[in-house]
């Protein structure tokens, strides 16, 4: 037995201790299909049987089971391309992209390169701006989704709206209704009122992202889609600058569709041979942020801790951590995503499929049942029953009871969740030198 191999069973030993089961030889497996990517040229391939594409890394976690389902909804989030002017590749992120270890991801997050070609930077700002309202508007409401909140702008000024302080430099959120309106009223520092049009985005575009909640009337679920864009301009002289400032890499992204390998290559060139070690540091001081004492969400800290362990070569580590998210106890992290999703729904006003709502809630409540017990499984249990109760129509509760209830259940299952995953990353010395030594940065 080779040393890295008595390695990983000492790992599946005291992993079997804490009742998560590992699978030696898949564990092994996986390892060397690790070692062989590493060692070939390129750093993306393509699935020609399936016409999708990503970095190495990220192709081997991909699960191509749901991919109709993803290019579905794909087109519901997606931004045209308009030839010669608009130019675009979207792509699964996050846990959507990782679905052979992410069993229970809490949102479907897209994400779309789109590249501008005009004349000048100013028509690029223009012409974004107008592509993602139009996208907006055409997908506002319907049975099957509805839009939720577009991120387009950036606040150039102190403003204040409903109480809240705008910051400048801030980037701008506009609700469904403000987007169809084409303004928001806001207040200046003078406490004068003031309409910002959706126009004034176009000075510096900054975050651009989409978000809806999106039903799956096959399988009865609800889910929270967003499409985060990064948008570059090609001047004439075909030099291509990113609208907020960097053109973001690709180490977390599926491609859905082999047509758009031509614009992520041309994109993909843009990129320095440092964006590894940039996007490693980020995802360390998103690791910062997520052990504080105050904010602690270990589930997205086992998820950063993978991604940078894979990335590093630190595949062992990397290895264990993959195999915490086929727990079933990992189900609340999904459990915890989804309550916001309905949230969201049951406070929607608009028409949308109320049956695929409630079995979402009814789903969560067997996933509840069967991943823990005692006094917090009754508690959340209740609370969803509540929420499911109130979307359906069964009972009728207040606003402040509806927030009083999603407030509550939410702390409860984020407790579960980083106990269950702070518990489990502690097996592991070099994990816990790893986060103590961030800790004191």
């Amino acid at each position: 037995m080779t040393e890295q191999n008595e390695e990983i069973k000492v790992i599946i030993d005291a992993a079997k201790r804490l009742g998560v089961e590992i699978d030696e030889e898949k564990a092994i497996q996986w390892m060397k299909d690790m070692k062989e990517i590493q060692e070939t040229g390129t750093d993306y391939q393509i699935n020609e049987t399936e016409g999708v594409f990503g970095h190495k890394m990220s192709m081997i976690d991909f699960d191509s089971e749901d991919l109709e389902k993803y290019r579905r909804i794909g087109n519901i989030v997606g931004l045209p391309d308009t030839e010669g002017v608009v130019e675009t590749a979207i792509s699964l992120s996050g846990s959507a992209a990782q679905g052979k270890i992410q069993r229970f991801p809490g949102d479907l997050d897209f994400f779309e390169r789109v590249n501008i070609i005009a004349n000048t930077k100013e028509d690029a700002c223009r012409i974004i701006g107008e592509v993602m309202r139009k996208k907006a508007l055409e997908r506002l409401h319907s049975p099957s989704y509805t839009l939720i909140e577009v991120k387009w702008g950036t606040w150039k000024s102190n403003y204040e709206q409903k109480g809240k302080v705008l910051k400048k430099g801030s980037p701008m959120s506009w609700t469904a209704e403000e987007v169809k309106d084409g303004f928001k009223k806001v207040k200046n520092e003078e406490g004068k009122e003031e309409l910002i049009s959706w126009e004034y985005g176009e000075k510096d575009p900054g975050w651009c992202k989409l978000d809806w909640i999106i039903a799956d009337h096959e399988k009865g679920k609800v889910f929270n889609v967003s499409n985060m864009l990064d948008v570059t301009w090609e001047s004439p002289d075909g030099t291509i600058i990113p609208l907020d400032g960097q053109i973001d890499p690709y180490y977390q992204e599926v491609y859905l569709e082999a047509e758009s390998i031509p614009i992520f290559t041309k994109l993909r060139n843009q990129l320095t041979p440092d964006k590894l070690d940039d996007y490693v540091e980020q995802l360390k001081k998103e690791v910062q942020k997520y052990i504080k004492v105050g904010h602690e969400n270990y589930g997205k800290v086992a998820k950063r801790l993978y991604n940078i362990f894979r990335l590093t070569g630190a595949h062992i580590e990397a290895m264990f951590i993959r195999e915490l998210f086929d727990e079933s106890a990992a189900a609340l992290y999904q459990v915890w995503a989804l309550i916001d999703t309905l949230d969201d729904a049951g406070k929607s006003d608009k028409e949308f499929d109320r049956q695929a709502v409630a079995k979402q809630a009814s789903d969560l409540i067997k996933l509840v049942i069967k991943s823990c017990e005692g006094e917090e499984e009754e508690l959340i249990v209740d609370a969803l029953m509540k929420l499911r109760d109130d979307i359906t129509g069964v009972t009728d509760i207040s606003d402040e009871e509806w927030d009083t209830v999603v407030s509550e259940s939410r702390f409860l299952v984020v407790k579960l969740v980083n106990e269950y995953f702070q518990s489990r990353l502690a097996v592991l010395p070099k994990v816990v030198e790893y986060l103590e030594g961030l800790n004191k940065q």
